[in-house]
């Protein structure tokens, strides 16, 4: 991290924001549009390295969270083939009309490839739980503590961060899981996240917190 960094950072916390919000007794781990259209070459919506990378430090946190049984929820992303159901999104992106329920590229990855028991939830905009059952799925369930990974960073994580707080629970973010176009707003919504919504936080740690 820059000097610059981390003089804001320390300026946040001076002035009572990027407080800690800590983990939780229940989580559950919810992997946001990992789907095709993000990792392979020639799609309008491709993102490396940021979003392959994700997906690869992602895989060892999907084993471990299986591994402890915890509440595990992918989304993914599909339109009608004239977007009649993707609203503004669709017309602000128009990139994500590649995005039809019948396209390879609406596929989650297959390094993180759902399990039967696991729930898929289709989703039309940025956040995981806007449209969604998601919040109640979760509450039902007593979890307190959401760890969010997927793509990208300044979109659907950050809409997701935002709901994910006001609905009640504990966000936390491990940066190496997540990913975005480029740095630049990979990196600034991240600061933003941890300013306000969530704790950005190394795998490792969280790796550490499910191992506990």
């Amino acid at each position: 991290m820059s000097d610059s960094h981390d003089e804001l950072e320390a300026d946040y916390r001076k002035h009572g924001l990027a407080n800690r919000v800590g983990f939780g007794t229940r989580p559950a781990l919810l992997v946001i549009d990992f789907v095709q259209a993000y990792t392979t070459p020639g799609s309008p919506l491709y993102a490396a390295p940021g979003v392959p990378d994700a997906v690869h430090a992602s895989v060892p946190l999907l084993a471990l969270s299986r591994e402890k049984a915890i509440p595990i929820i992918y989304t993914t992303v599909a339109y009608a083939k004239d977007g009649r159901d993707g609203g503004m999104f669709v017309k602000k992106v128009p990139a994500l009309l590649q995005l039809t329920h019948d396209s390879p590229l609406a596929q989650i990855v297959t390094e993180l490839t759902p399990r039967e028991d696991e729930l898929v939830v289709e989703k039309k905009y940025a956040s995981a739980f806007f449209g969604t059952h998601i919040a109640a799925t979760l509450t039902a369930m007593g979890v307190d503590t959401v760890i969010l990974v997927g793509c990208s960073t300044s979109g659907c994580i950050r809409a997701s961060a935002v709901d994910g707080m006001q609905y009640g629970f504990r966000v936390i973010v491990p940066r190496e899981c997540v990913g975005d176009r480029a740095p630049g707003p990979h990196e600034a919504n991240l600061f933003d996240i941890n300013g306000k919504y969530g704790d950005v936080v190394s795998l490792n740690e969280v790796l550490a917190y499910l191992q506990r």
